[in-house]
Parts: structure tokens; C-alpha cells; sequence
């Protein structure tokens, strides 16, 4: 008996992100890249990316290649302007969305999900797709427990758009569900540069580092009496988070909502 293949578009096909996700689809036998987005219309997506022809030819209409072609799944890793909109219009179209690309705002996830309820239909929100960064987040969390001072660095190029990064803000959320509000650090603290002590979050600090040269890394560190504890995670390559996007096509067809975080794919797996 043969398995359907899940049909997969890509947003952002030609992006530095968008053509990592074109190579894995094609390379995997049990999903069929049917449409490629991207501002470039007409070319083949293989040979935009350098890979022999594959027939999947690119279109700036996202609306009209949905329609056209039906996928089961979208992935969008575009920019942060039109992610939020993109993933309307694939959940208006039935097709289940898969977004990297970060800067949603608490409001615009709080209507998504509203959406994937009432419709039954499966979304992930992920902004980081490593196996290694997620461990970094659940390990952070833990460590607050018991040293509740706390600070993130993230370091990301400077091309990068929102700040702090999704990563960071994921980091955040999960270490605040564990530790009560605090505010750190001398009450008669004063910034003489606005901005030194970096964004403050329920009480701590967030700092953003934007340099070219540097990828993507993020460390959290912890102080307490006469001790620090760092959690650090180095990512050196986009080809790093496909796997975890492979394993998100094929979860979220099994999926009757929204999920926020791809930690909760891999609790799946436990």
C-alpha cells in the first residue's frame, strides 16, 4: 500500500532559510514540493537554488498558488512584515501553516489560535526549530527555579530584523512560568545611556547583540552567592533546524490547532 505524500509550499522559497527547507522536501520521499513563494516569479525553484529542475516554478501570489494547488502544509520563513498575514491566508485556504520567521505579537497568536480552533485545523509557531536550542530553553527554565537571577544575551547578524530574537522571547517566556516577578539588581540603578541594561522582561533583562560575522547564539546566564551558571547554544548552519522543520510537516497534519513552540512536537515523541 503506498503512503500519500503530504504536499508542502514554501514561503520564502528562494530565502536563505526558504531554500534550506526546498532541499530537505525534495530529498524526503514521503513529501511533494508543490509550489515555491517568493518575490521572483517564474523561475524553477530547483535551478533559482542551485539543484537540478524539479517542475516547481516560483509565484508572488500566495492566495492564488494555495488555491491552485491545495498542499497540505505551508512553511513560512519570509519576514516578519507578512508572516503574520501569510498564515491567514493559508489557514483561509485549509492548508495547515508551519512559521519560523518570528515577531508575531501575543494578540496576533491569542486570533490565530481562536482561528485553528473554531476551524479544527493544525499551525505551529516556532521560533527556533534546533533540538539543541530547545534544550537550551528547557534547561534554562529548570535553572530558574533555583537561581532566579537571570539575564539572556542573543547574538544574531546584523541583518536580522526583530529584537529581541523569537528564540529569546520563547527563553523568557518559559523561565517567567517558573519564577516569581522579581526586580533585579540595585534599586538605585540608573541608566546614563538609554538602553545599557537592555530590555527589561518581569524583571530581568534581555540584551541583543547585532554584528556581522555572527549566526545565531543565545546565553543565559545565572547568578547567585559566589556562583554563576551559563546555558549557551551555538547554531553554525541553516541545514541545523531541518530536521526539526521534517518532523513538524509531518506532526502538524495530525494536529486541531495552534501550537506555540516547537518544544511540543518532540514532547509528542516522549
Amino acid at each position: 500500500m503506498t503512503t500519500q505524500k503530504i504536499k508542502v509550499a514554501v514561503a520564502g522559497a528562494r530565502g536563505k532559510m526558504g531554500r534550506e527547507v526546498v532541499k530537505m522536501v525534495l530529498d524526503d520521499a514521503a513529501l511533494q514540493l508543490v509550489a515555491a513563494i517568493d518575490t521572483v516569479e517564474g523561475e524553477d525553484i530547483g535551478t533559482a537554488i542551485g539543484l537540478p529542475h524539479c517542475g516547481v516554478t516560483t509565484s508572488s501570489d500566495l492566495g492564488m498558488s494555495l488555491a491552485q494547488v491545495q498542499p497540505d502544509v505551508l512553511v513560512d520563513f519570509t519576514v516578519p512584515q507578512v508572516a503574520y498575514s501569510n498564515t491567514k491566508v493559508a489557514l483561509q485556504h485549509g492548508v495547515r501553516p508551519i512559521v519560523g520567521t518570528t515577531g508575531f505579537t501575543p494578540e496576533q497568536i491569542a486570533q490565530l489560535k481562536e482561528y485553528c480552533e473554531e476551524h479544527r485545523i493544525g499551525a505551529l509557531i516556532a521560533p527556533n526549530f534546533s533540538i539543541g536550542a530547545i534544550l537550551m530553553m528547557k534547561f534554562a527554565a529548570e535553572a530558574s527555579k533555583y537561581l532566579p537571577n537571570v539575564e539572556i544575551i542573543e547574538y544574531h547578524g546584523d541583518q536580522k530584523l526583530d529584537a529581541p530574537s523569537g528564540t529569546a522571547i520563547k527563553t523568557a517566556e518559559k523561565i517567567n512560568e517558573q519564577r516569581e516577578e522579581m526586580r533585579q539588581g540595585n534599586i538605585k540603578e540608573e541608566e546614563t545611556i538609554e538602553g545599557a541594561r537592555g530590555g527589561y522582561y518581569h524583571g530581568f533583562r534581555i540584551h541583543s547583540v547585532r554584528l556581522p560575522g555572527v549566526f545565531a547564539q543565545q546565553e543565559v546566564i545565572f547568578g547567585g552567592d559566589g556562583q554563576t551558571l551559563k546555558i549557551r547554544h551555538d547554531s553554525y548552519d541553516r541545514a541545523g533546524y531541518m530536521p526539526g522543520v521534517n518532523v513538524a510537516i509531518k506532526k502538524v497534519m495530525h494536529k486541531e490547532q495552534l501550537v506555540y513552540g516547537f518544544e511540543h512536537f518532540l514532547e509528542d515523541e516522549q
